[in-house]
């Protein structure tokens, strides 16, 4: 499975890099097997949107900083209107003041924070084991109208199957998020307890793909 995923990404890059894969052009009604968007002001942003409007079933997310209100919104109508959305974030950048967590986290969509890593920098999107959403783009403002970033929309379930196997990885040893104000409270109450975390207190994350 790995080596099959691989080889089919590598033909996918090569056959957009010389040019037989162009976003534009392609027959009607038929969606590409790839797609490529960059910014700034290249569409990355409506690509992401039109994605997570299109899902059915399931969407998984890793994100590093998450500002978009747009793509923040997509999410919250998929989860409303019943896709199984979860995500993963970089714990740091979860707590910054113009991200999007706890607008995610008020709508009921399962969140959790990796910290393992010095940063948790994959951006990415799964959507119904199929469609694969990567690349440099954050799924910020900034990424779409001011950063030289680039996206990539696959269409290929062995490439989704070998995104999601990495994505519950992290999902493993992620923790789950908290609301940033109770967050901020914790720091004082540790320093007047004496007592350590268990895991019954903080449970990890029972994410399944």
């Amino acid at each position: 499975m790995e080596n099959r995923a691989a080889k089919r990404l590598a033909l996918l890059l090569v056959a957009a890099a010389v040019g037989l894969l162009p976003a534009c052009n392609w027959t009607p009604g038929v969606l590409p097997p790839m797609q490529i968007y960059f910014s700034p002001h290249g569409g990355c942003t409506d690509a992401v949107v039109q994605e997570i409007n299109a899902a059915q079933h399931k969407i998984r997310v890793q994100a590093y900083s998450f500002t978009s209100t747009s793509i923040a919104n997509a999410l919250v109508e998929a989860h409303r209107r019943g896709v199984d959305v979860k995500v993963i974030l970089d714990k740091k950048e979860s707590r910054e003041e113009h991200s999007v967590t706890d607008l995610l986290h008020d709508a009921g969509i399962p969140l959790s924070t990796d910290g393992i890593h010095a940063i948790a920098h994959n951006k990415i999107m799964i959507i119904d084991d199929e469609v694969v959403l990567t690349g440099s783009f954050n799924f910020t403002k900034q990424a779409e109208h001011s950063n030289a970033e680039n996206l990539l929309v696959i269409r290929d379930r062995a490439v989704a199957a070998k995104y999601t196997d990495n994505w519950l990885e992290h999902a493993g040893h992620s923790k789950p998020y908290t609301d940033r104000d109770e967050a901020d409270e914790r720091p004082a109450q540790n320093q007047r307890s004496s007592h350590k975390h268990t895991d019954a207190r903080y449970p990890i994350p029972n994410f399944h793909p």
